[in-house]
This record gives structure tokens, sequence and C-alpha cells, in this order.
């Protein structure tokens, strides 16, 4: 079967439509905005969540645009792995300030589980991408998927189809390489959820 310019041209753009709505700082934005859902007050608390996310997600992002746009970082996906570990810091601090932030407004621990299993997940991945390029994507993807599935119950089990979808955009975009996305998809999925579980087990008793 010959594969034409256009069938090309479809799966691309599909790979790169999956690659940009389901980037880390969107993800891990939405996580944290419905992270205190298993508290009681929730929606009310929906303002911590998204507190949370100024600092874990918006305010990192923000600041990778401008190394971006002065030529500091190749891309917004920080696709030079030498990039990666820089700019993985520089998010850490980011959400350090954001944890004092937090604290100081007395934020759910939901929230504030939430964001410490981000930091596991940014730390490693900070410690990794000298050496190797794991997809941070599917970490993200991943994580959010099974702790949906975890916090909402078996209906929202279809979320973890993203999955192997996010991860084939990365593979077909050539930004990883299949081991990459598969290491990333079992990091998020069981190290990063697996924080988050047990400090939500721990934090809320």
């Amino acid at each position: 079967m010959t594969v034409t310019s256009g069938t090309i041209r479809i799966k691309n753009r599909s790979a790169k439509w999956l690659t940009e709505v389901f980037q880390p700082p969107v993800v891990v934005s939405l996580q944290l905005i419905i992270s205190p859902l298993v508290e009681p007050g929730f929606p009310g608390t929906i303002g911590y969540g998204a507190l949370a996310a100024l600092f874990v997600c918006v305010l990192p992002l923000v600041v990778l645009l401008v190394l971006v746009r002065k030529g500091k970082v190749t891309d917004h996906h920080v696709s030079d792995r030498k990039q990666r570990a820089p700019v993985l810091l520089m998010a850490l601090g980011c959400i350090a300030l954001g944890l004092l932030v937090l604290n100081a407004v007395d934020a759910p621990l939901s929230v504030v589980a939430m964001v410490l299993a981000v930091v596991g997940g940014v730390a490693v991945l900070a410690g990794v991408s000298p050496f190797w390029k794991m997809s941070g994507h599917a970490a993200a993807m991943s994580c959010a998927a099974v702790v949906s599935v975890l916090m909402l119950g078996a209906a929202w089990a279809p979320l973890l189809l993203l999955v192997p979808a996010v991860g084939w955009s990365r593979v077909v975009l050539r930004a990883h390489s299949l081991a990459q996305v598969v290491a990333g998809s079992l990091f998020g999925g069981v190290v990063m959820a697996g924080i988050w579980w047990l400090l939500r087990g721990w934090l809320l008793g």
C-alpha cells in the first residue's frame, strides 16, 4: 500500500494537535484544578487548585516562552535534551515558591499532595534529562489519567486511551523514541500517580 502525501499530512497534523492540546502545562493545570475534589468544599476550593496551577504550570511556561523568544531555548517543548535540566530546575524553583504560597493561604491538603507528586516527577525528569530524553508529555498524561480514575472511579477509565494517543503523537513527530514514550508513560502512571496516592493517604489520613 502506498502512503500518499495527503495521508502523511493528516497524520502529522493529528500528531501536532495531540501534542499541543495535551502538553504537560495544560494537562497538569487541569489535574491541579480538580485536585480539591476529594475534600469537602469543592467546587468552592477550586481557586486553590488554580493558584497551584499558576505556580506549577503558568509561571514556568511564561518564563520558558521568554527564554524561547530570546533564543536561549529551542522551543516551548524543549526539544534539545541538553536544555531540559536547566528548564526543569527553573520549574522546580517556581513550584517551591508556589508551595510556600499554598501553605500561607492554608490550601487543601489534596492540592499540596498533587503539587508534591509533580515535584517528584519534575525532579526525576531533571535528573534523567542530561542522559536520556524521557517523554514529559507521556508522563504528564499518564499521571493525570491514572489519578483521575483513582479519584473519580472506573467510569473515567476511557481517559487512559489518551496515554497511547499522546505517546503516538510524540513518536510520529520524532520528538521521542518508542522506548522514551513507554518509559514516560510508566513513570507518570506508576511513580507519579503512586506518589500522589501515598501522599493523599498520609496527608488526608
